[in-house]
């Protein structure tokens, strides 16, 4: 069935048409295939071939934040567009919980009687109230480097990190930070890049992991 235009209007059609046209802009064959299913996955919901060379993961990343929702591990995200960006027909498979705190009224007073950003009160309730969950970051650097903090001070226990916070002021740092460490197991990419699209591809793309369909 096609469009007007010639468009195909398949949802699976479209979708396995632009994989196809991913094969052909980045090499993946460096990949096993749960890697290169988050390469694309993440590639397909940015149009952007590049990010080939600057996702990256711990040793243990994947294999780790794949079977920690496999065990209905709670998810975490910075902010509300990544929680939008997550499959909940995969989520509700395993019995996971998806959480933002970033919006609730008592986290933005608390940030302003702090002198802090949403995002760090945020992520201290979050790591209060879940603090082996996997953590999804896509916007908020200082979400980041407060969530590696807690860590450091025995405070957080993520059962990984999904962290790939997009911007100009403290991104790429947080990130780097991020991929220095052995532990929690991460998922990340280099550079400025990333963004609410991208961690929520990324925690779907672990979701099929999980799910042995890759």
């Amino acid at each position: 069935m096609t469009g007007p235009w010639g468009y195909d209007l398949r949802p699976q059609e479209i979708e396995n048409q632009s994989f196809e046209i991913i094969d052909g802009l980045a090499d993946l064959a460096r990949f096993s295939p749960a890697e290169t299913a988050l390469v694309k996955r993440v590639i397909h919901a940015t149009g952007d071939p590049s990010f080939v060379d600057l996702v990256a993961w711990s040793p243990d990343g994947i294999d780790a934040a794949a079977e920690a929702l496999r065990r209905g591990a709670p998810i975490v995200t910075d902010v509300n567009m990544v929680r939008a960006g997550i499959s909940q027909a995969r989520v509700a498979r395993f019995g996971c919980t998806v959480h933002c705190a970033i919006a609730d009224p008592e986290i933005a007073e608390e940030a302003r009687s702090r002198g802090l950003t949403r995002s760090i009160v945020a992520v201290e309730k979050a790591v209060r109230e879940h603090p082996g969950a996997v953590f999804a970051f896509g916007n908020a650097p200082t979400a980041l480097f407060r969530l590696l903090e807690l860590v450091d001070a025995g405070e957080a226990r993520p059962a990984a990190v999904v962290g790939v916070v997009v911007g100009f002021v403290g991104a790429a740092e947080s990130k780097a930070a991020l991929m220095a460490r052995q532990a929690p197991p991460w998922v990340s990419c280099r550079g400025n890049k990333g963004g609410s699209n991208v961690a929520a591809s990324i925690v779907n793309a672990l979701l099929k992991v999980a799910a042995g369909e890759v």
